[in-house]
Formats: C-alpha cells, structure tokens, sequence
C-alpha cells in the first residue's frame, strides 16, 4: 500500500500523471458500457436461441411425427385394399419403417420441448399411436368388422389430436421467449443510453480539470520565453511546480544565465582578439595598407611602409594616397601609383628594386579600400624557369608519334599533346584544360564515331593502375576503320596518362596474318584448323543443350573441269561453290573448305535430322545449278555426308570420320545426294576397305575368272554368242559377284586393268569356239574417261588372233553422259578396227535415242526390266515392241536381256526380237561349260525347259 501510495503522488505530480489518470478513468467507463451491452446481448442470443433451436426444431420434429403417422394410416388402407401377397409384404415393410422414423421423430421433438404441458401431449400422442398399432393388429382377413375399424379410427383421432396439441403448445412457449427476449432489448437500450450520456458527462469534466491544471503553468512559461528572446535578462522567472512545466521554467533560468556569461566572454575574446590582430599585421611577410573614404591612410604595418619605399613609423598621421602617388617621400611613388589607378582586384607590380609584388584590393563599404600586397620575385624566378622547361615539353610531346591526354587525380585534363588531336581529328581549341576524362572521350568518340565510354571509365583506368603499372592496351575502332591502342598508366598524386597509338596497318598486317592462318586462300573460308576450333566450340555448347551436325561435301565430276578447262577456270569454279554454300547457310552456321573440292559445314542448333535433310537438298539444288565462268559453261555436282553431335560422336575426329564415312555412303549410290551416318556404314567402310586390299593384289594373284551366258539367236534358233561376265574367286570370301567389287574396281581405278585382262582373256576364250560364235565383253565408263580402251582392244585382238567382228563391246548410257566429243571419237576408233558396239541396259538412262542418232550401234539390248513384265498387262510390252520396232527401222539387232520363262521367250519371239539372254537359256558359266550350251541349243529348233544352273 505504501508503494502504491507514492506511485500515485508521483502521477499526480506530473502532467503525465494527469493525462495517464485521466485516460484510466474514460477507460474505465468505456469499459463498463462494453460490459453491459456485451451482458444484454448474451441474454438475448441466449432466448433466440431458444426460440429457434428448440421451440422451432420441436415443432418440425412434431410434424414430422405426424407426418409419419399420416403415411402409416395410407399404407394400412392400402393393405387391405390389395389381394397379392407381395404387395402386401412391401407395404407391411413400409409400415414398419413409419413406425420406426415416427418414434425417433418424437423421441426428438420431446427433447426439445420447453413445457411440461407439451411434453405430456407428446407422450399422449405416442399412447395413442400405440394403441392404434395394437389395434391394427387384432384386425385380419377373417376377423374384419365395423367395430374393429370405429376403434382403429378413434385411436388415430386421439393420436392426431395429441400431435396437434403438441405443436400449439410449442409455438406458445416460442412466442413467450420471444416476448421475453424484446422486453429484455428495450431495458438494455434504455440502460446503454443513459451510460452513454453519463460517460460523456464524466469525460467533459475529466477533460477541463484536465486542462486547468496544464494550461496556467504554460502560459507563464511562454510569458518567460519571450522576454528572453526580445533579449531582456534581467528579468525573474516565474516559480514553477514539480511537474514537466516547472522542469521548463527552470531550465529557461539556466539558459538565460549563461546566454549572459556567454555574451560577457565574448566581449572580453574580442579585445583579446584585436590585440593579437595588430602582433599579426605587424609580423606578416603581406604588406598591408588600408585607406578611407577621403584616401587618407588609416592603417600600414611595416611591410607595407617598406613596399612603399618608408622607413618603419616614418608614415605621418593623416597622410594621403595621393600625396604618396605624387612622389614625395623619396621612392614610394610607384606602389602609391599603383594603388590609387588600380582597377582589378588583382595585378602586379615591379618595384624600381626589381623585386615583384602582387597586390590584392578590395573595397570597403564606406568607400575606401584595402590592399594587400605580396612579394612573389621568387615565384616569377621559378614561373620563367617553368615556362622553359614547358617549352621543351611540348616541343617533345609535339612530335611524339602518340597521341597522349594527362590528368589529374579529379580526372581533369592537364596536358594534351598536337598527335591526339590529329588522331582523333580535333582541333587544339576544342580540348582546352579542366575538361573531364568522360568529356574528352565523348568529344573523340561524336567526332570518330565510337561507342562513348562508360561515365565511370576514369574510376576504373585508376583502380586498375593503382598498383603502379600499365594497363594492357584497350583497342578502339573508329568509324573511319582505323584501330587506336590505349594505354592507361598511373602518375604520381593519383593522376592518369593516357597514351594512344593508331595500330591500323599494324592490325590489318596481324590480321591477315591471322586470317590466312585459319581460312582457305583460294575461297576465303574457314580451313580445317578453322574448322576443328569450330567443331570443339559446338561440342562445349552440348552441355547447354544445343546439338549440332556436321556435314561433309565433295563435288562431282569437278576432276573433268579442271582436265577439260584448266586449273584456272577450276579455282573460279571452287570460289562460286563457295559462295552458294555461304548463301545457303545462316550466320550462325560454318562453312569450311577442307581441300580439293571438299567441304564441309557446321550446322547450328540441329534439333530434327529433318533440318539437316533440308539444308543437303537445297545445296544439291544450288551448287548443281550450271556456272558460267569466263565464257565456259561448267556443270558439278555434289554429294553429302552428315552426321549429328553428340549421338553420332562428340570429337572434331570423330565427327569428321562419320561424316566422311556418310559422304562415301552417298557417292556410292549414285551421287549427286546426301546420306546420314549409321553405325553400320563404319562397319560396311571397314569391310570395304578390307575389300579394296584384296581387290588390289587379286589380279596379281589371278583370283578373277570369266563365266559365260549364252545368247540366243531368235531366227537362227541357236546359240549365237556368249556373254563375258567376270567373277572374283576369293580364297577365303568364296565366288564374289561382280555387284561387290566392280564398283569399288572403278573408284580405285583398277578397272582399267581388270577390264584390259577380261579383254584378253575373253578373245582368247573365243578362239577356241566354233566360228561365228562372238563374244560379249562389258567395258566401264572410266576405261572410255582414261581413253585407253582403243589400245586394250587392239591388244586383246592382236594377242588372241580373234577376228574383230566376232568382239562385241557393251557399254552403258553412262559412257556417253562424260564428254559427249570425246567418247563419240572413241567409239568410231573402236568401229574403225572391225568390232561391234552394243548399247546395254536401254531405256532406263536420260536419253538413249539421241545417243542413238549420234552413233550408229550395232546393237540395242533391252533392260530385264522391261522383260520381267512382259506377260503381264502392264506397259512393259507396248515399249519391248517399240524398241524393236525402232532397231529393226534403224538396222541394229535387238537383245533382250532377263528372260526367265517360257511365255517369256515366245512373246519375245513373236515380237520380232533378233536375240534372248537369261537364266532361261542358261546360268553364267565357266568356259568348260560353254560347249554343253552350244550343243543344247543348235539342235534346229532348241529345247523349250529352261535352264538350271
């Protein structure tokens, strides 16, 4: 109680105390308000309540009861009314579940009810449904009467009767809550006002004494503040309280107590101070002279008495300026002079002793003035030695062959040389001094169009020299095309040199360098350095998700070009290719010569094989295009390789190989198209080049042999010659057929010498056959490019003694197709030493019968093709008919190759077909063999089986 008692003298004490006092007390009534509606409205809540939840939900329930009974006096009417035992069942069923929903309803709404009056009827009524029940059930088929029913309907009049009761006397006692629950609003109401107006009468009367007890004590210590600051201190300050006011009125007292000490010391600081001015103007190396309004001189120290040519206190009081200017008083004419005519502020004077003052004046605001004047002989002594010194500087810095800025440690420009501005094309006058480094940068970079510097760039060239070196050359490209090195280094007091150096040639050297060290010479793209560096940059990209491909090109029949219309005409021709590959590419994607007519590309981002498949078809397209190149027409075409990153290989090696081994793949079956890389065309390459070794040592080894396939004369009925056909007897692959290894024979160019062996042996072979019998030898489109097939053919028929009409040689549309000239003069060299020329293979190239018009074969053999569907309704027999029809107008015989079946054989013959080859007749076979077949089909009219090998 004792704390308690000096806490509360303490608030009371306080204007805080108050205020806390005060808010404690409207508080207090706030609160009792809140607790007396929050009291009357729990009571009212509690008999809605009532009302509803259980008065309401009791008389639903009762109804519900009702209802129940309702359907149970149906479904008993029911019952009696229908005959089937099954319907009967159902409704006794129905009955049973009413009874049991009507006691739980009722059970329910007795729970809820709120009188004993109601509960009573309730209990009545579940009596009387009772004995409605019992009553039902002493009723049967046999024991029906009026009597029985006049009880069953009093019970369920009873029952009804109760039920209704039940519900009025519910929604009675309802109506008495809510009666109960309006008088209880309308006297809390009442209540709440009259609080209200009880509360608010209490705050009005808290608040004035509130204010009467603070207002008082702040008037008088406002009072006190404004004679303080109308400067009156001699005045008392009002007593004040205990309180936060009379805390204020006292510390108002200490204020205005040592404003007044304050104001004291200072009068004393400055007599003190005026004392140490005099030592000071006396002592000073300055000479300092002041004059007043009508120029007399109120003040010199003995400086100045000296610059004015006085000994020291010789000055006479009063004396005047003007009387000093006029020359009296010995030499103090010349600074007096100076003084009175001066019209700057600053200016300089050269006493007749030589020595240099520099004199500052000023005028006061009554009209005169003060100077001051300094000795500076020493500093123009020193100005004259550093103006020779600067001359010698730029006189170097003039004729330095960099351009060169200097700075101080503000980044303000201190020193430019007449090379930068030359560099940049400025004039002197547009770099004055005090410019910043961004300025000067910005001025060279509008007038040489480059990028601005960074507005930091200054900060930056700082800390990056801070540790005293030179900063590695930054290279700008000016929009003129020149290159400017600069180099930023670090002076002593935190300034910056910059230097610059126009690099171009050197650059352009360098770079041509460079780039012939990385690009093809001939067609100025990437070479193979290039584009390995290219490849690795793709595979680190991988990882980001970005799969590329790599495709490989080797242009076709290119080799003729350069044999046809020199290597001259080849280099343009590979420059033009280059440029088309360039055209089909984007940026983002590499095209590099490897070498020869090779190339390859690096396409970018490659996410389907069809991107790829795209971009290979249109390089057919455009570098198959026809070039004209200094009047010669030219005609290449190309075949692809490609391959994909990373599935098909993620080295430049790798790559590389598969795409190769994809571009072997494409050449080989047909050219002129593009392949992708499969696992399998490594294997198949491996297997390849294993077959190539062994092709090459197989005619030293004498592994090859000739079989022969007799063809047959349609009208002579017999057989009329053979067919060489050359076989590979492998010792460890068995018999190879000539599909495997002729083409790869061509490529490597043994076809040259396995074709002039199959000659020779062929004529020598037919020497041993009965006269008129002639032999068929196929000869290969690269015999007729080497042009050597005239002498192989002369050898053969000078080594064979075979006569040369009994040499039939075999070519395809495909010999014609390479130099149309030179073949032509091949082929009537051939017809001038006596043999045959037949066409194979006809009407499956481009153009057979201009070929036919250009040369006069001796034989046209139709494709199997054509043959194979000859019986069919198709129209390979209207074009069989054709082809003879054309020999026959033409003079050449006609061959039909494929024939397999007899239906074949006689259509044939019935068209009119001069000769038949085919399995029909008979397998190839070795020479052994070729007498049996003679013998088996001259026998007059031949045998009709056909033929098993």
């Amino acid at each position: 109680m004792e704390a308690f008692g000096t806490i509360t003298g303490k608030l009371l004490g306080t204007i805080r105390g108050w205020i806390v006092i005060a808010f404690l007390i409207m508080s207090a009534i706030t609160g009792a308000l809140g607790l007396s509606a929050a009291s009357s409205i729990r009571r009212t809540d509690e008999l809605v309540s009532q009302t509803f939840d259980r008065s309401l939900m009791s008389i639903n329930y009762a109804r519900a009861a009702a209802t129940d009974f309702a359907g149970m006096r149906t479904a008993e009417a029911r019952r009696w009314m229908v005959t089937d035992p099954a319907a009967r069942t159902v409704l006794d069923e129905r009955l049973v579940g009413l009874q049991r929903l009507l006691a739980e309803d009722l059970e329910i709404a007795v729970e809820r009810a709120q009188s004993e009056r109601a509960t009573r009827a309730a209990q009545a009524a579940e009596q009387a449904v009772a004995a409605w029940t019992e009553a039902r059930a002493r009723i049967t088929d046999l024991g029906r009467d009026e009597a029985a029913y006049a009880d069953l309907d009093r019970h369920a009049a009873v029952a009804e009767e109760n039920f209704d009761l039940f519900i009025n006397y519910t929604a009675g006692d309802g109506f008495i809550y809510r009666q109960q629950a309006r008088a209880i609003v309308a006297r809390e109401t009442r209540f709440n006002l009259l609080g209200t107006l009880i509360a608010v009468l209490l705050s009005g009367t808290v608040a004035f004494c509130l204010a009467r007890r603070i207002m008082n004590p702040l008037a008088d210590a406002s009072r006190a503040a404004t004679r303080i600051a109308g400067g009156d201190l001699s005045g008392t300050m009002p007593a004040g309280g205990g309180d936060e006011v009379g805390t204020l009125l006292a510390a108002m007292g200490t204020m205005r107590d040592n404003i007044r000490h304050a104001m004291e010391k200072e009068v004393a600081q400055r007599i003190s101070a005026e004392d140490q001015l005099a030592d000071a103007l006396e002592t000073s190396r300055e000479g300092i002279v002041v004059v007043d309004e009508a120029g007399r001189i109120t003040l010199t120290n003995s400086q100045a008495e000296d610059y004015l040519g006085l000994s020291s206190g010789t000055l006479a009081p009063g004396s005047t300026i003007a009387r000093l200017a006029e020359g009296h008083g010995g030499g103090s004419g010349t600074l007096a002079r100076a003084l009175l005519s001066a019209t700057d502020e600053r200016s300089e004077l050269r006493l007749a002793d030589g020595r240099w003052l520099r004199i500052s004046r000023s005028d006061t605001r009554t009209g005169g003035f003060i100077a001051v004047c300094s000795d500076i002989t020493l500093l123009k002594i020193q100005e004259a030695t550093l103006q020779s010194t600067n001359l010698r500087l730029d006189t170097a810095l003039d004729n330095m062959s960099q351009g060169l800025c200097l700075f101080d440690s503000t980044g303000r420009l201190t020193v430019v040389n007449r090379r930068h501005c030359e560099i940049f094309g400025l004039a002197s006058a547009q770099l004055p001094f005090g410019l910043t480094y961004h300025e000067v940068a910005s001025l060279s970079a509008a007038r040489c169009d480059y990028p601005e510097p960074a507005p930091d760039a200054f900060v930056r060239a700082q800390a990056e020299t801070a540790s005293g070196g030179t900063v590695d050359a930054d290279f700008l490209h000016l929009g003129d095309g020149r290159v400017v090195a600069v180099s930023h280094k670090a002076v002593r007091g935190g300034g910056l040199v910059a230097t610059y150096e126009d690099v171009t040639e050197r650059r352009e050297a360098d770079a041509r360098i460079a780039f012939m060290a990385r690009h093809d010479v001939l067609t100025g793209l990437p070479n193979r350095a290039m584009f390995g560096e290219r490849i690795e940059e793709a595979v680190a990209h991988l990882g980001a998700g970005s799969p590329f491909s790599v495709l490989c090109l080797d242009l076709d029949r290119f080799k003729e070009v350069n044999d046809t219309l020199g290597h001259p005409v080849g280099d343009a021709l590979l420059r033009a290719v280059a440029d088309r590959l360039r055209a089909c590419v984007r940026d983002v994607d590499t095209v590099a010569r490897l070498g020869g007519d090779e190339f390859a590309i690096i396409l970018s981002e490659t996410g389907r094989p069809q991107e790829a498949a795209v971009l290979a078809r249109r390089i057919v397209e455009v570098v198959s295009a026809p070039y004209e190149i200094d009047g010669h027409r030219a005609s290449v075409g190309v075949s692809i390789g490609v391959c994909f990153a990373p599935g098909d290989g993620t080295t430049c090696d790798k790559l590389l190989k598969n795409a190769d081994v994809a571009l072997y793949r494409a050449k080989a079956d047909g050219r002129g198209t593009w392949r992708f890389f499969e696992a399998e065309m490594d294997i198949s390459l491996q297997a390849r080049r294993a077959l190539e070794l062994d092709l090459r040592e197989a005619l030293a080894r004498e592994e090859f042999e000739l079989h022969y396939q007799p063809i047959y004369d349609f009208r002579a009925r017999r057989v009329g010659g053979f067919e060489a056909l050359v076989r590979w007897r492998h010792p460890v692959r068995g018999l190879v057929p000539p599909g495997d290894f002729i083409a790869v024979a061509e490529e490597i160019g043994l076809i040259v010498p396995l074709g002039a062996w199959c000659l020779t042996t062929a004529c020598t072979e037919a020497m041993r056959w009965p006269d008129g019998i002639k032999v068929a030898v196929n000869v290969s489109a690269v015999q007729f490019r080497d042009e050597v097939i005239v002498e192989a053919v002369r050898q053969a028929l000078s080594a064979s003694r075979l006569p040369p009409g009994r040499l039939e040689l075999e070519i395809t549309e495909s010999v014609l197709l390479k130099d149309n000239l030179a073949t032509l003069a091949t082929l009537y060299a051939l017809r001038r030493l006596g043999v045959r020329i037949a066409m194979d293979d006809f009407g499956t190239g481009y153009s057979s019968l201009s070929y036919l018009r250009s040369f006069p074969f001796d034989k046209i053999k139709i494709d199997q093709s054509f043959v194979r569907d000859i019986t069919n309704k198709t129209d390979s027999g209207l074009i069989v008919r054709a082809v003879i029809g054309l020999g026959l107008s033409l003079g050449m015989r006609t061959t039909a190759e494929g024939i397999e079946t007899e239906a074949q054989f006689e259509r044939l013959r019935s068209e009119g077909c001069d000769e038949g080859q085919g399995y029909y007749f008979a397998r190839p076979s070795p020479a052994s063999e070729v007498p049996k077949a003679i013998e088996r089909w001259s026998r007059g009219t031949g045998e009709t089986g056909r033929a098993v090998a």
